[in-house]
C-alpha cells in the first residue's frame, strides 16, 4: 500500500491524467521526454502488480490456513509477522538504496515477492509456509519503499503531482488480485492452481517492465542521479518527518478498520445479511480507485494542503456515517465515504517526504513507509478491543478521531522552498507535487 502541489495564475495545473499514464500537454517534462514516459508507465506497472499479489495474499488467508492447519490462536502470530518482517526490509532498503539504485532494487524485490507467494500457495508443511511468508514480508517492505522512492523522484522530475496515479495503479490491482481470488475460490482450485497462471504472466511483466525503471532527470542536470543521491543529501530530521509519521500510521488505522471489521459490522451490528456484508469492502475499493485517478488533477488545482484537509474531513464524515448508521445501506453509505477521503491521504504523505527532504527523499521514503505497517498491525486489534470492552459503534470513533489529526499536520503537505523540476518546471508554478 502523498503529493502537493498548486498551480499559480497563469499555470495549467489542471492538465494530464491523474493515473500515472499518459499527458497529452507539450509544457509537460514527461510528454517530451521519452525516458520519463517509459519510466512512469513501468512504475505504474509495478505498483498494478504488488496491489495484485497483496490482493492474492490476503483475500486468501482462510484458504491458507485451512491447507497448512493453522489454528486460531497461531494465525495472528502469522500475519503479524508480514508486516512486522516488510518493516524491516524497509529499513534495510534505506541502507541498500545508499550503494545502489532504488530501481536495482525494486528489479528484484517484485519477483521476489511473487515467488513468494507462488511458495505459500505450493507447500503443505508448517515451517514451508513460514519460510514463504517471511520471504514475502521482508520483500514487500522493500518492494514498497523502493516503488514509493522511484514515485518521489518522478513526480519531481515531474515537476508536478503524479504520486496519487501510481497509487491508483495499486488499487486497480487490488480489484483485480481479488476478483483472480475470488473465481479461485469459487471454482475450488488449489492455491497453487490459482496462484501459479497469474504468477506466469506478472513475473515476466515485472521483468521487462523494469528495463525503464529510472530516477528521472532534470533539465540542466544530465541524466538520472547516482546510486543513493536520493538519499544522502541532507541531514533526515526525525522531528520534521514525525508529523507525517503520524498521519501515515491514522491512515493505515482507518484503512485495517474497514479491511478487518466492514464486513463483520455490516453482519452483526447493523443487521445485513452475509452476502451483503461483503460489498463495503468492494466499494471502498473502487472509490479508493476513482478517488486517486482524479487525485492529482485535484493537487495540481487545489495544492496539496487542501486536498489532504479535505480527505481527512471526508474519511472523518464516513466514520461518524458508519458509526451512527440505522441500517446496512447507509453503513455502506460512509464506507464509500471513508474509500474516497483516505485514499488521497497515504500518497500524498510520501510525496510530502520527498518535499521536506528533497536531498534525502530515499531516507525519509523508507522510515515513513514503516508506519505503513505500524497502522496496519495497531488498526484491527485495537477496533477489536474497543468494540469488545464497550461498543462497536463507538469504536467507529476512535479511527474517526485519529484521521482528523491530519487536520492539524495539514502544513507539512507542503514544504516551504521544496520546488520540484528544477529548470524545466512550468513558468509560476508554486510548491508543486
Amino acid at each position: 500500500m502523498t503529493d502537493a502541489g498548486m498551480t499559480g495564475p497563469g499555470g495549467t495545473g489542471c492538465d494530464g491524467a491523474g493515473s500515472g499514464g499518459l499527458d497529452s500537454s507539450s509544457a509537460d517534462s514527461g510528454g517530451t521526454d521519452p525516458a520519463l514516459w517509459r519510466g512512469r508507465v513501468a512504475l505504474a506497472l509495478s505498483f498494478g502488480v504488488q496491489g495484485v499479489a497483496f490482493a492474492l495474499l490476503v483475500t486468501r488467508i482462510p484458504a491458507l490456513q485451512d491447507q497448512y492447519g493453522i489454528s486460531d490462536g497461531l494465525l495472528p502470530a502469522f500475519l503479524a509477522a508480514v508486516p512486522i518482517l516488510a518493516g524491516v526490509g524497509s529499513v534495510l532498503t534505506e541502507k541498500v538504496v545508499t550503494r545502489v539504485r532504488p530501481g536495482t532494487v525494486l528489479r528484484w524485490a517484485q519477483p521476489l515477492v511473487l515467488l513468494a507467494l507462488l511458495g505459500a500457495g505450493a507447500g503443505r508443511e508448517m515451517w514451508q509456509v513460514a519460510v514463504a511468508l517471511g520471504v514475502f514480508g521482508l520483500a514487500v517492505g522493500a518492494l514498497d519503499a523502493s516503488m514509493n522512492m522511484l514515485g518521489v523522484r518522478l513526480q519531481r522530475a515531474y515537476g508536478r503531482s503524479i504520486m496519487l496515479g501510481f497509487h491508483a495503479a495499486f488499487s486497480l490491482g487490488g480489484i483485480v488480485g481479488a476478483s483472480l481470488a475470488w473465481a479461485g475460490a469459487r471454482w475450488e482450485l488449489s492455491l497453487f492452481v490459482s496462484y501459479l497462471p497469474v504468477v506466469a504472466v506478472l513475473l515476466p511483466a515485472a521483468l521487462v517492465g523494469s528495463r525503464w525503471y529510472t530516477e528521472g532527470k532534470e533539465k540542466g542536470k544530465g541524466n538520472a542521479p547516482e546510486p543513493g543521491s536520493g538519499g544522502t543529501g541532507g541531514a533526515l530530521s526525525f522531528k520534521l518527518l514525525l508529523p507525517l509519521c503520524l498521519v501515515m500510521c491514522f491512515a493505515y488505522i482507518g484503512d485495517s478498520t474497514v479491511s478487518n471489521w466492514s464486513a463483520k459490522y455490516l453482519q452483526d451490528v447493523l443487521g445485513s445479511s452475509e452476502q451483503l456484508a461483503t460489498v463495503p469492502y468492494n466499494v471502498y475499493m473502487v472509490t479508493t480507485l476513482l478517488g486517486r485517478a482524479v487525485g492529482d488533477l485535484g493537487v495540481r488545482r487545489f495544492g496539496a494542503v487542501a486536498v489532504a484537509r479535505a480527505g481527512s474531513l471526508l474519511a472523518a464524515g464516513g466514520f461518524a456515517v458508519v458509526a451512527v448508521a440505522p441500517g446496512a445501506w447507509v453503513g455502506m453509505a460512509g464506507f464509500t465515504l471513508l474509500g474516497l477521503g483516505l485514499c488521497v491521504i497515504v500518497p500524498q504523505t510520501f510525496a510530502a517526504a520527498g518535499r521536506l527532504f528533497p536531498g534525502n527523499s530515499d531516507a525519509a521514503v523508507a522510515r515513513l513507509n514503516i508506519f505503513n505497517y505500524v497502522g496496519f498491525l495497531v488498526g484491527s486489534p485495537l477496533v477489536g478491543v474497543l468494540g469488545d470492552a464497550w461498543s462497536y459503534r463507538g469504536a467507529m470513533l476512535v479511527p474517526m478521531v485519529l484521521v482528523l489529526v491530519t487536520l492539524v499536520y495539514a502544513r507539512s503537505f507542503a514544504a516551504e522552498g521544496a520546488r520540484y523540476g528544477g529548470g524545466h518546471e512550468r513558468p509560476r508554478t508554486a510548491d508543486v507535487g
